[in-house]
Protein backbone atom coordinates (compact mmCIF):
# COMPACT_ATOMS: atom_id res chain seq x y z
CA UNK A 1 0.00 0.00 0.00
CA UNK A 2 0.98 3.48 -0.91
CA UNK A 3 0.00 6.10 2.01
CA UNK A 4 1.01 9.54 2.32
CA UNK A 5 1.03 11.65 5.79
CA UNK A 6 1.23 15.39 5.51
CA UNK A 7 1.85 17.37 8.22
CA UNK A 8 -0.30 20.55 9.84
CA UNK A 9 -1.96 22.79 7.45
CA UNK A 10 -1.30 26.40 8.21
CA UNK A 11 -3.87 28.68 7.71
CA UNK A 12 -4.73 30.10 3.96
CA UNK A 13 -1.55 29.43 2.29
CA UNK A 14 -1.47 25.74 3.22
CA UNK A 15 -4.77 24.85 2.28
CA UNK A 16 -4.19 26.71 -0.92
CA UNK A 17 -1.40 24.09 -1.50
CA UNK A 18 -3.40 21.41 -0.55
CA UNK A 19 -5.64 22.20 -2.90
CA UNK A 20 -3.70 22.96 -5.80
CA UNK A 21 -1.43 19.77 -5.08
CA UNK A 22 -2.72 17.00 -3.90
CA UNK A 23 -5.03 15.71 -6.47
CA UNK A 24 -1.75 15.50 -8.40
CA UNK A 25 -0.03 14.00 -6.40
CA UNK A 26 -2.45 11.33 -5.82
CA UNK A 27 -2.30 10.80 -9.40
CA UNK A 28 1.08 10.62 -10.12
CA UNK A 29 2.10 8.60 -7.58
CA UNK A 30 -0.38 5.93 -7.44
CA UNK A 31 -1.44 6.94 -3.94
CA UNK A 32 -4.09 4.56 -1.86
CA UNK A 33 -4.68 6.52 1.33
CA UNK A 34 -3.74 10.20 2.29
CA UNK A 35 -4.32 11.71 5.49
CA UNK A 36 -3.74 15.22 6.35
CA UNK A 37 -3.12 16.52 10.01
CA UNK A 38 -5.71 20.00 9.62
CA UNK A 39 -5.64 21.77 12.95
CA UNK A 40 -3.81 24.71 12.05
CA UNK A 41 -6.09 25.01 8.65
CA UNK A 42 -8.15 27.97 9.66
CA UNK A 43 -6.36 31.03 10.92
CA UNK A 44 -3.80 29.40 12.28
CA UNK A 45 -5.94 27.96 15.36
CA UNK A 46 -8.51 24.95 14.58
CA UNK A 47 -10.53 23.51 11.99
CA UNK A 48 -13.64 24.88 10.67
CA UNK A 49 -15.80 22.55 8.83
CA UNK A 50 -15.49 23.93 5.77
CA UNK A 51 -12.00 23.82 5.56
CA UNK A 52 -12.05 19.95 6.69
CA UNK A 53 -14.27 19.45 3.24
CA UNK A 54 -11.96 21.34 1.42
CA UNK A 55 -8.75 19.00 2.46
CA UNK A 56 -11.41 16.02 2.12
CA UNK A 57 -12.15 17.02 -1.01
CA UNK A 58 -8.55 18.10 -2.23
CA UNK A 59 -7.98 14.09 -1.89
CA UNK A 60 -7.42 12.96 1.58
CA UNK A 61 -9.38 10.42 2.96
CA UNK A 62 -8.72 11.56 6.46
CA UNK A 63 -7.77 14.75 8.46
CA UNK A 64 -6.22 14.85 11.96
CA UNK A 65 -6.99 17.29 14.35
CA UNK A 66 -4.28 18.15 17.96
CA UNK A 67 -4.71 20.25 20.69
CA UNK A 68 -6.32 23.07 18.78
CA UNK A 69 -9.03 20.36 17.58
CA UNK A 70 -12.07 22.58 19.09
CA UNK A 71 -10.84 26.24 18.83
CA UNK A 72 -13.20 26.58 15.81
CA UNK A 73 -16.61 25.89 17.58
CA UNK A 74 -18.24 24.37 14.51
CA UNK A 75 -16.09 21.58 14.59
CA UNK A 76 -17.64 20.17 17.97
CA UNK A 77 -20.89 19.71 16.08
CA UNK A 78 -19.05 18.59 12.50
CA UNK A 79 -16.96 16.13 13.88
CA UNK A 80 -19.92 14.18 14.70
CA UNK A 81 -21.35 14.10 11.38
CA UNK A 82 -18.05 13.76 9.34
CA UNK A 83 -16.36 10.39 10.89
CA UNK A 84 -13.23 11.25 8.44
CA UNK A 85 -12.51 13.61 11.17
CA UNK A 86 -10.32 12.61 13.78
CA UNK A 87 -9.69 14.27 17.17
CA UNK A 88 -7.20 12.73 19.79
CA UNK A 89 -7.52 9.75 22.05
CA UNK A 90 -6.58 11.43 25.17
CA UNK A 91 -8.85 14.41 25.00
CA UNK A 92 -11.71 14.87 27.15
CA UNK A 93 -13.53 12.10 27.28
CA UNK A 94 -17.00 13.59 26.75
CA UNK A 95 -15.33 15.38 23.33
CA UNK A 96 -17.39 15.11 20.63
CA UNK A 97 -15.72 12.84 17.56
CA UNK A 98 -13.46 9.30 17.70
CA UNK A 99 -9.95 9.30 18.24
CA UNK A 100 -9.50 5.99 16.00
CA UNK A 101 -11.32 4.85 13.33
CA UNK A 102 -11.23 1.68 10.41
CA UNK A 103 -11.24 2.98 6.76
CA UNK A 104 -10.78 1.58 3.57
CA UNK A 105 -8.19 2.13 0.60
CA UNK A 106 -9.76 2.52 -2.94
CA UNK A 107 -9.10 -1.19 -3.06
CA UNK A 108 -11.16 -2.01 0.15
CA UNK A 109 -8.01 -2.35 2.15
CA UNK A 110 -8.87 -1.65 5.91
CA UNK A 111 -6.44 0.93 7.38
CA UNK A 112 -6.68 2.23 10.92
CA UNK A 113 -6.06 6.03 11.42
CA UNK A 114 -5.24 7.06 15.22
CA UNK A 115 -3.95 10.40 16.74
CA UNK A 116 -2.38 10.86 20.53
CA UNK A 117 -1.57 14.09 22.25
CA UNK A 118 1.71 13.99 24.04
CA UNK A 119 2.47 15.14 27.81
CA UNK A 120 5.57 16.93 27.76
CA UNK A 121 5.69 20.78 27.73
CA UNK A 122 1.94 20.76 26.60
CA UNK A 123 -0.06 23.73 28.04
CA UNK A 124 -2.84 21.10 29.63
CA UNK A 125 -2.22 17.51 31.25
CA UNK A 126 -4.18 15.14 28.65
CA UNK A 127 -4.61 11.37 29.68
CA UNK A 128 -1.31 9.10 29.17
CA UNK A 129 -1.19 8.47 25.68
CA UNK A 130 0.52 5.37 26.08
CA UNK A 131 -2.41 3.59 27.35
CA UNK A 132 -4.77 5.14 25.37
CA UNK A 133 -2.50 3.59 22.19
CA UNK A 134 -1.87 0.32 24.07
CA UNK A 135 -5.82 0.21 24.28
CA UNK A 136 -6.35 0.55 20.61
CA UNK A 137 -4.23 -1.26 18.62
CA UNK A 138 -4.31 -4.48 21.04
CA UNK A 139 -7.82 -4.51 19.38
CA UNK A 140 -6.90 -3.74 16.26
CA UNK A 141 -3.59 -6.15 15.25
CA UNK A 142 -1.91 -5.12 12.43
CA UNK A 143 -1.90 -7.06 9.66
CA UNK A 144 -4.84 -8.75 10.89
CA UNK A 145 -8.03 -6.56 11.38
CA UNK A 146 -6.09 -3.35 9.71
CA UNK A 147 -3.89 -3.77 6.76
CA UNK A 148 -2.35 -0.70 7.15
CA UNK A 149 -2.13 1.59 10.98
CA UNK A 150 -1.06 5.30 10.81
CA UNK A 151 -0.53 6.89 14.62
CA UNK A 152 -0.25 10.73 14.06
CA UNK A 153 1.99 11.62 17.64
CA UNK A 154 0.91 15.07 17.98
CA UNK A 155 3.45 16.27 20.78
CA UNK A 156 6.14 18.79 21.82
CA UNK A 157 8.91 16.60 22.52
CA UNK A 158 10.70 14.73 20.04
CA UNK A 159 11.86 12.25 22.68
CA UNK A 160 8.13 11.81 23.55
CA UNK A 161 7.30 11.43 19.65
CA UNK A 162 10.25 8.78 19.71
CA UNK A 163 9.38 6.90 22.84
CA UNK A 164 5.75 6.58 21.09
CA UNK A 165 7.05 5.23 17.73
CA UNK A 166 9.39 2.75 20.05
CA UNK A 167 6.40 1.81 22.04
CA UNK A 168 4.54 1.09 18.55
CA UNK A 169 7.02 -0.62 16.64
CA UNK A 170 5.63 -3.43 14.99
CA UNK A 171 2.33 -2.71 15.94
CA UNK A 172 1.99 0.17 13.48
CA UNK A 173 2.89 0.80 9.78
CA UNK A 174 3.79 4.72 10.17
CA UNK A 175 3.98 6.73 13.47
CA UNK A 176 4.65 10.45 12.89
CA UNK A 177 5.18 13.23 14.85
CA UNK A 178 3.04 16.20 14.04
CA UNK A 179 2.83 20.02 16.06
CA UNK A 180 5.99 21.53 15.83
CA UNK A 181 5.86 22.70 12.10
CA UNK A 182 9.80 21.66 11.38
CA UNK A 183 10.05 18.80 9.83
CA UNK A 184 12.83 16.39 11.41
CA UNK A 185 15.61 14.60 9.28
CA UNK A 186 15.15 10.77 10.80
CA UNK A 187 12.73 9.24 8.79
CA UNK A 188 13.33 5.15 9.13
CA UNK A 189 12.11 1.71 9.52
CA UNK A 190 12.17 0.57 13.36
CA UNK A 191 13.47 -2.80 13.84
CA UNK A 192 9.89 -4.29 14.13
CA UNK A 193 9.08 -2.61 10.80
CA UNK A 194 7.42 0.86 11.85
CA UNK A 195 8.18 3.53 9.78
CA UNK A 196 9.22 6.64 11.84
CA UNK A 197 9.24 10.85 11.63
CA UNK A 198 10.02 12.51 14.25
CA UNK A 199 7.71 15.53 12.38
CA UNK A 200 6.27 15.83 9.69
CA UNK A 201 6.44 19.28 9.49
CA UNK A 202 3.56 21.64 8.23
CA UNK A 203 1.56 22.61 4.74
CA UNK A 204 2.56 26.23 5.01
CA UNK A 205 4.69 29.31 4.42
CA UNK A 206 8.45 28.48 5.68
CA UNK A 207 9.20 32.47 5.28
CA UNK A 208 7.74 32.85 8.81
CA UNK A 209 7.99 31.86 12.23
CA UNK A 210 6.41 28.01 12.03
CA UNK A 211 3.96 29.14 10.46
CA UNK A 212 3.22 32.70 11.44
CA UNK A 213 4.20 35.89 10.08
CA UNK A 214 7.30 36.82 10.90
CA UNK A 215 7.27 39.76 12.06
CA UNK A 216 4.76 39.38 15.38
CA UNK A 217 6.64 36.24 16.95
CA UNK A 218 9.93 38.33 16.39
CA UNK A 219 8.86 41.63 18.43
CA UNK A 220 7.66 39.85 21.22
CA UNK A 221 10.97 37.67 21.30
CA UNK A 222 13.50 40.63 21.24
CA UNK A 223 10.98 42.94 23.40
CA UNK A 224 8.90 40.79 25.28
CA UNK A 225 5.61 42.69 24.23
CA UNK A 226 2.87 41.69 22.02
CA UNK A 227 1.18 44.47 19.94
CA UNK A 228 -0.45 42.14 16.91
CA UNK A 229 -2.26 38.97 16.80
CA UNK A 230 -0.27 36.22 15.36
CA UNK A 231 -1.41 35.93 11.71
CA UNK A 232 -0.45 32.78 9.24
CA UNK A 233 2.14 33.73 6.72
CA UNK A 234 0.42 34.17 2.95
CA UNK A 235 3.55 32.64 0.84
CA UNK A 236 3.96 30.05 -1.28
CA UNK A 237 3.24 27.06 0.92
CA UNK A 238 5.67 23.79 1.06
CA UNK A 239 3.52 20.52 1.25
CA UNK A 240 6.05 18.85 4.23
CA UNK A 241 5.08 14.92 5.40
CA UNK A 242 5.93 11.35 4.52
CA UNK A 243 5.40 8.11 2.00
CA UNK A 244 5.86 5.02 2.89
CA UNK A 245 5.08 1.97 1.06
CA UNK A 246 3.59 -1.33 3.20
CA UNK A 247 3.27 -4.94 2.73
CA UNK A 248 -0.24 -6.01 2.67
CA UNK A 249 0.08 -9.24 4.78
CA UNK A 250 2.08 -7.94 7.55
CA UNK A 251 0.92 -4.07 6.98
CA UNK A 252 4.59 -3.48 7.93
CA UNK A 253 6.44 -0.91 6.31
CA UNK A 254 9.16 -1.48 3.25
CA UNK A 255 10.04 1.81 2.15
CA UNK A 256 9.77 5.58 3.86
CA UNK A 257 10.74 8.67 2.22
CA UNK A 258 10.36 12.64 3.49
CA UNK A 259 8.23 14.33 1.18
CA UNK A 260 8.75 18.15 0.16
CA UNK A 261 7.16 19.55 -2.40
CA UNK A 262 6.87 23.47 -4.17
CA UNK A 263 7.86 26.44 -1.68
CA UNK A 264 10.95 27.08 -0.20
CA UNK A 265 12.05 23.57 1.25
CA UNK A 266 14.22 21.58 -0.60
CA UNK A 267 12.46 19.16 -2.74
CA UNK A 268 12.43 15.40 -2.22
CA UNK A 269 9.77 12.65 -3.12
CA UNK A 270 9.75 8.89 -3.62
CA UNK A 271 10.83 8.57 -7.43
Amino acid sequence: MKILFLGDVMGRGGRAAIAERLPKLREDWGLDFVVVNGENASGGMGLTGDHAKLILAAGADVVTLGDHAFDQKDMLRFIESEPRVIRPLNYAKDAPGKGARLFEDRRGRKVLVTQVLGQVFMKRAFDDPFSAMDAVLRTHPLGGLAQAIVVDVHCEATSEKMAMGHFCDGRASLVVGTHTHVPTGDAMILTGGTAYLSDAGMCGDYNSVIGMDKAEPMRRFVTGMAREKFAPAMGEATLSGVYIETEDRTGRATRVVPVRVGGRLLPSAPV
